[in-house]
């Protein structure tokens, strides 16, 4: 049977991927991370590789988007990129499966991810960049859209939320996921309000190496403006 969506209707899903090779970057970790977010009313998790699905879905059965990471050296391409990672997260017990919706080259064209997606009886998750991969993605049959790539598709990495791109989106389709940037309840809210469906937080809450160099480039910046 295939996952109804609508469980996830004005949820927080938070992202719980650690950073590769740091030290929650342990199944046992992971797991942690997810319950705890849940004790704290998330309503669903986004989870990288099979092994770390399949971890989770022994701890609970509450909805998990699952994706799979891969750093390929003839494409930028990094979420979710083969039919291979599709069965594998399929096997895993994701619910969701998200991919890179983009329009860049890749090893398998997005028609062939969505599809091999729904055969599994799973849902297509879009992660977008701009508002044209949405476009394209439900034509697709993708259920899901997500801002998740948004600026991550040039040099510069983002640190706002693409709130316009969420808007956008909102007018193809209610099933549109803010992600990215999302780091403080305000911006959560705004997120909403711009038509998100859900919000997923992932730093902000999982990643407690990155929050902890926010805190200290504001300590540093604000001693180098009073002069130390």
């Amino acid at each position: 049977m295939t996952f109804d969506i609508r469980q996830l209707e004005n949820g927080l899903i938070v992202s719980c991927q650690p950073v590769k090779g740091g030290p929650m970057d342990h199944a046992a970790m992971v797991v942690g991370f997810a319950l705890a977010a849940l004790d704290g009313g998330a309503a669903g998790l986004r989870i990288e590789s099979a092994d770390y699905v399949r971890a989770v879905r022994k701890a609970t059965d509450r909805p998990v988007i699952g994706l799979v990471k891969r750093d390929l050296t003839d494409s930028p391409v990094r979420i979710t990129p083969l039919l291979q990672d599709v069965d594998d997260l399929a096997e895993a017990g994701a619910d969701i499966i998200a991919y890179d919706a983009t329009a860049r080259p890749r090893p398998v064209e997005t028609a062939a991810l969505v599809a091999r997606i729904r055969a599994a009886g799973k849902v297509a998750m879009a992660d977008c960049s701009v508002l044209t991969d949405a476009e394209r993605a439900l034509a697709e049959g993708a259920a899901v859209v997500g801002s998740t790539l948004a600026g991550y598709t040039g040099p510069i990495e983002p640190t706002e939320p693409d709130f316009a791109l969420m808007a956008g989106m909102r007018a193809l389709t209610p099933y549109v996921i803010a992600e990215g940037c999302v780091r403080t309840p305000e911006q959560a809210v705004r997120a909403k309000a711009a038509g998100a469906f859900a919000v997923v937080v992932g730093s902000a809450i999982t990643r407690p190496e990155h929050v902890t160099s926010w805190f200290r480039g504001a300590l540093d910046g604000a001693a180098t403006a009073g002069g130390g």
